[in-house]
């Protein structure tokens, strides 16, 4: 093969790989915007969501059935989440919702624990049980702190 026509398949394969990435990430977006029929929309209000963001997973029982949309912040200084959820997961109008994380230094999420309620939330229902973030420094300078208060009174 001369070096001409080498040069020939290299363009060519390198054009194609390029037009196949291309067309699969259109078709990937499209895919994604069809999806947004599938959800609905409902806020929560937080004192603080340190570390979580949109695009971050909503789990109910572990598993993934939504996500965060967006924050925001109201009037009376709350953070606001506005997570999309499947729309074939019913949700009692007494769910909490409680941001975990995935072990100790891992990404933030969303864990619904559905309500006994017979009624549910719909399109743009608002949460009203949450349970903020923890913050792993906070955490571990208490534990510090506790640890120095039980040495200073042995001594």
């Amino acid at each position: 093969m001369s070096r001409e026509t080498r040069e020939i398949a290299i363009g060519a394969l390198t054009l194609a790989v390029f037009v196949a990435v291309f067309t699969l990430v259109s078709w990937r977006s499209d895919s994604a915007n069809a999806k947004t029929d599938e959800f609905f929309r409902i806020k929560a209000l937080f004192n603080r969501v340190d570390g979580l963001l949109p695009g971050d997973d909503v789990r109910l029982g572990g598993i993934k059935v939504g996500y965060v949309e967006s924050q925001s912040i109201d009037k009376a200084y709350h953070a606001v989440l506005t997570f999309a959820v499947r729309k074939d997961i019913p949700l009692p109008l007494d769910t909490s919702a409680a941001i975990h994380t995935n072990g100790l230094f891992g990404s933030k999420f969303i864990v619904l624990e559905p309500g006994g309620e017979y009624d549910f939330l719909g399109e743009g229902g608002e949460i009203m049980f949450t349970q903020d973030s923890v913050v792993v420094e906070d955490l571990l300078e208490l534990i510090i702190s506790e640890g120095k208060a039980r040495q200073a009174n042995q001594n």
